[in-house]
């Protein structure tokens, strides 16, 4: 029997998920949590063996809480079920730990799928995550600071001064996400903080505007 928990803050896709996977006759949902610090205790006092978690949670996001969901539950397994599949959330999730990452959309007997294969000492990828993975282990690694196009045009408007809330606003994304973009943009360009990626940034050419 799979012992499961399920994370994520929306009550409806939570019970929705609960339901399905209690239909599987080897899955038993044994908890389920709203928010990083819940599902941590749950985790710890549980010890499941896969943890379906949504990135998007309020207070910590779901990248942040992996560590310390392994650090209190070291045989669990997690599996990423999220509605975004930046570069920044994919390679974060699996660098934290992860070692699945499904898109909401998905059916039922494809997350069922998913989990049996995570509890048997398996990985599970959406295939546009294969996708995205496929393309950043086949760089070459002089191209390590490549930046994707959103990538660009954050780095352009903290290049402008701008703080995170306000290009949020400006690209119509969540401020998590902007802050993700920022740490791959840093990582990228070797750089310990926002200050040193534009002065490199400056420095390639890669603040110039590509004509339209």
């Amino acid at each position: 029997m799979i012992r499961l928990a399920v994370v994520d803050d929306h009550p409806i896709l939570r019970q929705g998920l609960v339901a399905a996977l209690e239909d599987e006759p080897d899955f038993a949902v044994v908890g389920a949590a709203a928010n990083a610090d819940d599902a941590v205790t749950l985790a710890a006092r549980l010890c499941p063996d896969v943890i379906l978690l949504d990135l998007e949670l309020p207070g910590t996001g779901g990248i942040e809480a992996i560590p310390r969901l392994l650090t209190e539950s070291p045989a669990s397994r997690i599996l990423v079920f999220t509605a975004y599949d930046t570069d920044e959330l994919v390679l974060g999730a699996l660098r934290a730990g992860a070692k699945g990452y499904l898109l909401k959309g998905a059916t039922a007997e494809e997350i069922a799928r998913s989990v049996r294969a995570i509890a048997s000492g398996g990985s599970a990828l959406a295939p546009r995550v294969a996708a995205k993975l496929v393309t950043e282990v086949s760089a070459p690694a002089g191209e390590s600071g490549h930046l994707t196009p959103r990538e660009r045009e954050v780095l352009r408007l903290i290049a402008d001064g701008l703080p995170s809330k306000q290009i949020a606003r400006e690209l119509s994304i969540s401020e998590r996400t902007v802050k993700f973009h920022a740490a791959s943009i840093n990582r990228k360009l070797g750089a310990e903080n926002r200050a040193q990626a534009v002065a490199v940034a400056a420095q390639r050419g890669l603040l110039e505007r590509t004509p339209e």
